[in-house]
């Protein structure tokens, strides 16, 4: 309970959803933020007595939920949207990456306002970037990146990634566009010591994340997770996105990805791995069994054509579960919200679950708690409990596109993209009526038109 001096902001008359592991709800209730910390939380209105209140919200028609956890994304995309939209996987990195690696810093700070912008709009308050493109002479790209979240003040964790197999080698980067093992290895360490936080309130956090196996060496892989195991952070990868991954790891390794991932040391209760598609039951099983972590982009999947993944197998196993945006070359929105919806459509098409793959509170927990729990930060954030951090979302249901609808949850995830009255990280509103209140939404998309027009002649040239 926070001390009576701390500044109060009271939110009533509205519907929650908590998402703890009683899955509580109230349909009219209360919640009481004092300073970053979320004080109580309950049915109908606010304790009488309260110290304090510098702000109290009728939020009447709203609903109000643990803020969005984005747990896959590469903001240095948004300046390459619309770019190789019927290629596969392999042949869209072939086309895209002689461009990507020729960003800089400048570049690399404006696509991550971009795509910070557009999460955070929507009610993403924790998000993460694995930026794994680091140019020779390309400037400080982490810093602008971590930069970037920070003007915008969201919580987020910078997944420093690296790749050191390049054509070459038989990977698919241009020789140019990766680093050396130990080049790699050091600006990794680097980037942690300088920038994570390992606070319960932390707002930066960093990871270690080689790109994945087709663009990095079983050396950077092995010496990667010794690494982040040493410096005590937690490590982030691709895994089974597609057939031709896996057909890549049994020609070059002699096994399928799970099993080379686990003679590496990348299984495990402090990693996650982005996608996971083509898993087999032996796959799931090595997952729930070291607890290793999964992002699941069904946007992305379905743009690239990788396939479906089978998610309700992983959270049926016990495999921890969040979603991602992925890069916004892959998923020109750039939304989180949206990927509730298509999380739970796109299951069910799976043949042998349908109709029963997900519904809308496993949705909404996917892109919250699950989030949470793959990022490490289940005890800090990604539900709505006192003592937790004060990161949460007001959507309004009361409009045209929801209003007929009588569950708020259902309306969340299965209805039109409900509007953001307003969002909070660590107990401070960054949204206000779908706008930004943090940096200027016109600047923001001028500067990344601008950019990408930049990137686009550069790479034009050569």
């Amino acid at each position: 309970m926070a001390p009576s001096a701390a500044q109060r902001i009271v939110i009533e008359n509205c519907a929650i959803a908590t998402v703890d592991a009683n899955d509580t709800e109230y349909a009219s209730g209360h919640l009481v933020i004092a300073d970053n910390r979320i004080e109580s939380i309950g049915a109908g209105k606010a304790p009488e007595g309260l110290e304090n209140v510098v702000r109290r919200i009728d939020a009447t028609g709203h609903l109000v939920t643990p803020g969005l956890i984005n747990t896959h994304h590469h903001f240095y995309q948004w300046i390459t949207r619309g770019l190789a939209t019927d290629h596969n996987l392999f042949n869209w990195l072939v086309a895209l990456y002689p461009t990507w690696a020729r960003i800089d810093e400048q570049m690399g700070y404006a696509a991550a306002q971009g795509s910070l912008a557009m999460m955070a709009r929507g009610g993403v308050t924790t998000a993460m970037d694995h930026h794994y493109v680091f140019p020779k002479d390309s400037g400080d790209l982490s810093g602008a990146i971590i930069k970037a979240a920070s003007e915008m003040g969201v919580r987020f964790t910078l997944a420093r990634g690296s790749m050191d197999r390049s054509e070459k080698d038989g990977g698919l980067p241009p020789d140019f566009a990766v680093e050396t093992l130990e080049g790699a290895l050091a600006a990794t360490e680097e980037t942690v010591k300088k920038h994570h936080d390992a606070s319960f309130d932390a707002m930066t956090q960093v990871a270690v994340a080689p790109c994945s196996p087709f663009s990095v060496s079983t050396e950077l892989l092995r010496q990667g997770a010794e690494l982040a195991r040493r410096l005590g952070v937690r490590l982030h990868t691709h895994g089974s996105e597609t057939v031709e991954e896996e057909q890549f790891c049994k020609e070059l390794f002699g096994m399928g990805p799970t099993d080379y991932f686990e003679s590496t040391g990348w299984l495990g209760e402090d990693v996650w791995m982005a996608h996971c598609v083509h898993m087999n039951d032996s796959d799931i099983e090595a997952f729930a069994r070291t607890k290793t972590g999964v992002a699941h982009c069904p946007s992305s999947n379905a743009r690239l054509a990788a396939g479906i993944a089978r998610v309700p197998d992983m959270l049926k196993a016990g495999v921890p579960v969040g979603l991602g945006v992925d890069g916004t070359a892959s998923n020109e929105s750039g939304e989180l919200h949206t990927e509730l919806r298509n999380a739970l459509l796109i299951n069910r098409l799976n043949p042998v679950h349908r109709e029963a793959a997900l519904n809308a509170r496993q949705a909404l927990r996917l892109g919250t708690y699950g989030g949470a729990q793959v990022l490490g930060r289940a005890a800090q954030i990604g539900s709505l409990e006192a003592g937790k951090l004060a990161d949460l979302v007001l959507w309004k249901l009361d409009t045209l596109a929801h209003a007929s609808i009588a569950d708020p949850v259902t309306a969340l995830v299965f209805g039109a993209a409900a509007p953001v009255t307003a969002s909070f990280v660590n107990g401070k509103q960054i949204v206000e009526n779908n706008r930004l209140l943090t940096v200027d939404e016109d600047a923001v998309a001028r500067s990344t038109r601008d950019e990408a027009q930049r990137l686009a002649r550069i790479a034009a040239q050569g």
